[in-house]
């Protein structure tokens, strides 16, 4: 199957990267390095299965994908405070832009969060 995962150069999506690859997976990563790293990556650029693409979900793109595991957004208050409008476009018109994709390949989609939508515990 070929996979998109959208904040692939994250701490979740790089590992998430690394499994689907060892389950025998194309997969794409798609990042816009604000909050994720190249190095996460490393270990995959040589990869003939795995493909890098620098884009911001914001902006749709065009991809033939069989199955899409959206996980971009700045996930750390230290980056989502420091520019929340952007945080915000990026749930917002990123997911619109996923599901769009995902409408037009008719591939599977997972949403994922971050613990903070709960707040902050007291």
């Amino acid at each position: 199957m070929r996979i998109l995962v959208t904040g692939g150069a994250g701490f979740l999506g790089s590992h998430l990267c690394e499994r689907l690859l060892k389950d025998g997976h194309e997969v794409v990563c798609l990042d816009n390095f604000f909050t994720g790293r190249r190095k996460n990556l490393h270990p995959y650029l040589t990869n003939p299965d795995f493909e890098l693409v620098r884009h911001d979900v914001v902006e749709p793109i065009l991809l033939e994908v069989d199955r899409i595991y959206h996980l971009a957004c700045p996930a750390s208050p230290v980056h989502y405070q420091y520019n929340p409008v952007k945080t915000i476009k990026t749930n917002v018109l990123g997911t619109h832009n996923m599901l769009g994709l995902a409408k037009r390949t008719r591939a599977r989609f997972l949403l994922a969060s971050t613990s903070e939508v709960y707040g902050d515990p007291k």
